[in-house]
C-alpha cells in the first residue's frame, strides 16, 4: 500500500466532507468524496493499480472500523433496552420495504435487458 494513493483516497473524503457540510447537503461527506472519486476515475479513463492495491488493503482490515461503532452500542445500551420494540419493529419494516425495492428494481432491469425469465420446458441438457 502507498502512502500516497491513501493519502488521496483521503484527500477525496476531506473534499466530500467541505462541498457537504459547506453546502449543507443531506448527504455524508464520504460519500460526496466518493462521488467525486469515482468521476475522477472516469473521466481519467480507468484506476490506478497503486489505488487498487490501497483499497484492497484497507477492505482487509474493514472489520477493525466496525469497533468503534460497536463502542457507541455499548455505551448507550440503556437506549436499546428502553426503545427495543420501536427499534425491532423498524428493523423488520425497513427490511421488507428493502427486500420488495430490490425485487422491484431486479424485475425492471430485467425487462430492460430484455430477459424473458425462466423458460418452461426448456431444458439445456435435453432431459424434457
Amino acid at each position: 500500500m502507498s502512502l500516497g494513493f491513501i493519502t488521496t483516497l483521503l484527500v477525496f473524503q476531506l473534499l466530500g466532507e467541505v462541498i457537504s457540510r459547506g453546502f449543507d447537503l443531506p448527504l455524508p461527506g464520504p460519500v460526496v468524496g466518493m462521488a467525486l472519486l469515482f468521476l475522477t476515475l472516469v473521466v481519467r479513463g480507468g484506476l490506478p493499480s497503486g489505488l487498487g492495491d490501497a483499497a484492497t488493503g484497507l477492505l482487509k482490515h474493514l472489520s477493525l472500523l466496525f469497533v468503534p461503532a460497536g463502542v457507541g452500542v455499548m455505551m448507550h445500551i440503556h437506549l436499546l433496552q428502553d426503545e427495543w420494540q420501536a427499534i425491532s419493529v423498524a428493523l423488520v419494516i425497513s427490511t421488507v420495504i428493502t427486500i420488495a425495492v430490490t425485487a422491484l428494481v431486479m424485475e425492471g432491469l430485467s425487462k430492460l435487458a430484455g430477459d424473458k425469465g425462466p423458460q418452461v420446458g426448456n431444458n439445456t441438457l435435453g432431459e424434457d
